[in-house]
């Protein structure tokens, strides 16, 4: 069973406790990190509704791209490890690079010792080089959706989120109970461009979808 499909409560019973961490931890973590970040997930939902929420993790993401360079920021300070379908894998220091992962591998997770409770999901975040040289982000679920990748962040404090109709899109097709509840929340807040923009892309991708007409 893929470790996505299991409840956060599974993943802690097989895998092990998560620290609860912020943003503003992320933030003092990739301090002087010479690529891009950002904070995707439940976290990026409510920094822009201003709504609390629970949280199981912390959803730390970096271009797919980036990987090696992450792992050379972190080198010496906290362990990262492949998280791909039901296995984990550590990804040791001296074998740096983005090849080793399969294409299956969407997330990495990190915590600074075997006996410590993980600290950070990270998301890998598809991308990919236009003509220009500039960076585009990719759907994983569809390559047809894709916009400059910094017309899918925002900031608020100094940190960059995802933004919210991005996030939306990654939620949709689970349609989970706290999927269902982000969306009813951040839907009075999106512009008209940004809630056209979700109804394009789930009408694309995920035709019949509950949230269109609602969009």
């Amino acid at each position: 069973m893929p470790i996505a499909s299991l409840s956060a409560d599974e993943v802690h019973r097989i895998y092990g406790p998560w620290t609860t961490r912020t943003p503003q931890d992320a933030a003092e973590l990739m301090a002087g990190y010479p690529g891009h970040w950002w904070i995707a997930g439940g976290w990026a939902i409510e920094a822009f509704t201003g709504v609390p929420r629970p949280h199981g993790d912390l959803d730390l993401s970096i271009p797919r791209t980036e990987l090696p360079l992450f792992r050379r920021y972190l080198a010496g300070r906290i362990d990262l490890w492949a998280a791909d379908q039901e296995t984990l894998r550590i990804l040791l220091p001296g074998d740096i690079g983005e090849d080793d992962l399969p294409d299956s591998c969407e997330n990495v997770w990190a915590r600074d010792g075997g006996g410590n409770p993980w600290e950070y999901d990270t998301i890998l975040m598809s991308t990919s080089l236009i003509s220009t040289g500039a960076d585009i982000w990719v759907y994983k679920r569809d390559p047809r959706v894709r916009r400059p990748i910094d017309e899918i962040l925002w900031s608020r404090d100094k940190i960059n989120y995802l933004r919210p109709e991005i996030q939306l899109l990654h939620k949709a097709r689970g349609l989970r109970t706290k999927d269902q509840r982000d969306f009813d929340v951040a839907l009075p807040l999106l512009s008209v461009q940004d809630q056209r923009w979700l109804r394009d892309a789930l009408a694309l991708t995920v035709p019949g979808h509950p949230w269109i007409d609602r969009l």
